[in-house]
């Protein structure tokens, strides 16, 4: 890359400034850019080899997006006190960028390529998200890698109604529409993001406002790249074609392809089975020439032409004669059926079965001691809701070594994360922590939508009041741009994913979407197109809720027997000390003798106090504890109480925790009482009333003998005659 140093700006609607600066720093790499905006900075470097792996036929390309705990003056947490492995969060954004950038190579490109994008100075304003993107297509702009770019991502956030382009952090806290939108100048590639039940038209006019704010950032990297001179770039050979094999293959197992695909298998391993028979044949048939010629059979060349094939295939049956593979109209959802209820040792469970798609969902409901501690350099905190989903092997009849989550199953799970979290009911109502886990026991087509759909009813099955029940669906879409047809597909296969042109996921209840992930693979698509496609995933998600409330209509009322109960109450600052006690003598005694767990923070000037408890008589006995600690004292309340001290004039008695009263000696009884000899013991009980606060010392004075029957008077009044 060029050592030359340049800058250029990108000016925001609002004024804001965005700086892309290359030949400054990381100069032995392909290509490498610093961009800024406010005081947040990510520096991206890429490097691409100049040779491609052998037998590798595909793009192995790495993103790795990595906070410095240094951009924010920060230390890590933990033994190593350095930066790790990388978080959910930074894997999330990885993917983010690498779904933006990896469908503009060409598919013949196949050097390995490794993209890292470091945060290196961070501020509390600006989310180093929205930039992740636009820095690494800026690097590969100012390399020699080729490739079809410039894209860019942008945030795009509506705020009291307004869409604002990459909002500071606290108007992100108050939108009701956050999305991430990657594009190209022409077209947009990717849409990902959550929403507080909004209508179709908003995300569309989200993705609209966003789009125009990428066309001048990629118009920017276009005169950044002329500017250093990168507009060469490096020549490559990748691959190796045999155009007449190429032919030869379509030519014979075209029809034979399509014949299967007319066959409209609803059984999946059925459809596999035949196809590979056509091809296994055809290979038998080039071993044998092989043979006989002395000439070697290209496996590696079979394989991607015959793909090819099969796509051609399965696209021209929808296209040309209106079927889908397992013969479904276009808008039909597969056969669906729900249970819930299904574990009982769970706090709530449930399955969910779309077509050769499943899901066994649980919830689990904890305390406050069970949430998760975020340690990150821009977000750190704890966590109350979890969502974890688990894609094993089996699900697809296959076999491959554990080894942990990976990227898409984190990317799966957090989409369905965002699709629940915002129908959650407020803490005030339930404090719990909550983690759902979603292990997929069959895949063929969105199992992320199926956990969404089994995350709902398991929540709903373990009591929590979740404002409304959601759903979601895959859609996808089968285009011919130069014949100028194109098709919707609801509730897609597996097959149809990988051969579609669209395919994006919508989630959301009754009222609006709560979430989305979308990747278009195609140019040109118009906004009339992708308004019909949510109209459809729109009917789809409202079928798909019905289906679920034959299971389950509403949350159940009440909790699972065995699930922790928790209650909270709101005390005065100044009586968390009282609660506590010295040394915290007095809530450890209250947790050991209710067999419960209580939390206290403070929260707004407030004492706020959880009570975690696994039935209810252990809860209310902890809750009448800290009641009669917090309880104010009034006028004309009856106590019981205890002696404390025992003076010439009367006794202490303390008749709340931690408050005492006067109970003088002539409140103690009707009759006259002369002193206080053999009258009262310390430790003794009593029932007193509270008959007077003093307004300038709060002192207590407390009355027995008005408690008493008054005695009647033995010299009666003579009546006048």
């Amino acid at each position: 890359m060029s050592n030359k140093v340049v800058t250029k700006n990108i000016t925001l609607a609002d004024g804001r400034t965005i700086s892309i600066e290359t030949g400054k720093l990381a100069r032995q790499a392909d290509g490498s850019v610093v961009v800024r905006m406010g005081d947040t900075m990510i520096l991206a470097t890429v490097v691409s080899n100049k040779e491609a792996r052998e037998g590798v036929d595909f793009l192995p390309m790495s993103v790795d997006y990595q906070e410095r705990f240094s951009a924010m003056g920060k230390i890590p947490g933990g033994f190593l006190k350095r930066e790790a492995r990388l978080s959910e969060y930074e894997i999330l954004i990885s993917r983010l960028v690498d779904r933006a950038i990896r469908p503009m190579f060409a598919d013949d490109y196949h050097s390995e390529i490794q993209i890292a994008l470091s945060l290196i100075s961070g501020d509390e304003k600006n989310p180093p998200d929205a930039l992740a993107a636009l820095a690494a297509s800026s690097a590969l702009m100012v390399s020699d890698i080729p490739w079809n770019g410039p894209i860019s991502e942008v945030r795009v956030a509506r705020v009291n109604g307004e869409y604002k382009i990459n909002p500071t952090m606290d108007e992100k806290a108050s939108a009701d529409l956050d999305l991430i939108v990657a594009a190209t100048y022409d077209n947009i590639t990717m849409v990902e993001g959550e929403m507080e039940e909004v209508s179709e038209e908003a995300m569309l006019e989200a993705m609209k406002v966003a789009h125009d704010a990428i066309k001048i950032q990629c118009q920017v990297q276009k005169e950044l790249e002329a500017e250093v001179g990168a507009t060469e770039k490096r020549d490559y050979d990748h691959e190796e074609n045999d155009e007449e094999l190429e032919k030869r293959i379509h030519d014979e197992l075209y029809k034979p392809a399509y014949e299967v695909a007319k066959k409209l298998l609803a059984d999946k391993k059925k459809r596999s089975e035949l196809f590979e028979e056509i091809i296994t044949g055809f290979i038998e048939k080039l071993e044998s020439e092989a043979e006989k010629n002395e000439t070697e059979v290209r496996y590696d060349l079979v394989s991607r032409y015959w793909k090819g094939v099969k796509k051609d295939a399965s696209r021209n049956l929808a296209l040309e004669d209106g079927n889908r593979l397992d013969g479904r109209a276009f808008d039909e959802i597969r056969p669906i059926w729900s249970e819930v209820d299904y574990l009982p040792g769970a706090h709530g469970s449930a399955v969910f079965t779309r077509g050769e798609t499943q899901a066994l969902t649980t919830m689990t409901l904890g305390t406050k001691l069970d949430e998760q501690m975020v340690d990150g350099a821009m977000i750190s905190g704890y966590n109350k809701f979890m969502l974890h989903y688990n894609f094993p092997a089996f699900s697809t009849g296959e076999v491959r070594p554990n080894r942990g989550p990976g990227r898409r199953e984190i990317g799966h799970g957090n989409l369905a994360y965002r699709a629940l979290k915002n129908m959650l009911p407020p803490e005030e109502d339930s404090p719990y922590t909550i983690r759902i886990v979603s292990d997929i026991l069959e895949s063929n087509g969105s199992s992320s939508m199926a956990t969404v759909c089994a995350g709902c009813l398991a929540l709903m099955d373990g009591g929590i009041q979740i404002k409304r029940p959601v759903s979601g669906i895959a859609m996808g879409m089968i285009s011919d741009s130069e014949k100028g047809k194109h098709v919707i597909l609801s509730d897609i296969l597996g097959d149809e994913d990988h051969l579609g042109d669209m395919d994006f996921k919508v989630t959301g209840t009754e009222k609006g979407i709560t979430a989305c992930q979308m990747d278009i693979k195609v140019d040109g698509l118009s906004y009339d197109v992708l308004k019909q496609a949510l109209d459809q995933a729109k009917q789809g998600r409202l079928h798909i809720l019905e289906e679920m409330k034959k299971s389950l209509e509403a949350p159940r009322a009440d909790l699972k027997p065995h699930a922790p109960r928790s209650t909270m109450i709101m005390i005065k600052k100044e009586l968390i000390g009282a609660v506590i006690g010295p040394g915290g003598k007095v809530i450890q005694e209250m947790q050991a003798e209710t067999d419960t767990t209580i939390n206290i923070e403070e929260v707004d000037n407030k004492g706020k106090v959880l009570v975690f408890a696994t039935n209810a008589d252990n809860m209310q006995a902890a809750v009448n504890r800290i009641n009669a600690i917090v309880k104010e004292p009034e006028v004309g309340e009856v106590y019981d109480g205890t002696v404390k001290s025992i003076m010439p004039f009367g006794a202490f008695i303390e008749f709340m925790p931690g408050k005492e009263g006067l109970l003088h000696i002539s409140e103690i009884k009707w009759e006259r009482v002369e002193k206080m000899d053999g009258v009262m013991e310390e430790g003794e009980k009593v029932k007193v009333k509270l008959v007077e606060i003093d307004p300038k010392t709060g002192k207590f004075r407390l009355s027995r003998k008005v408690l008493l029957p008054k005695p009647e008077r033995k010299d009666k009044p003579v009546a006048n005659n």
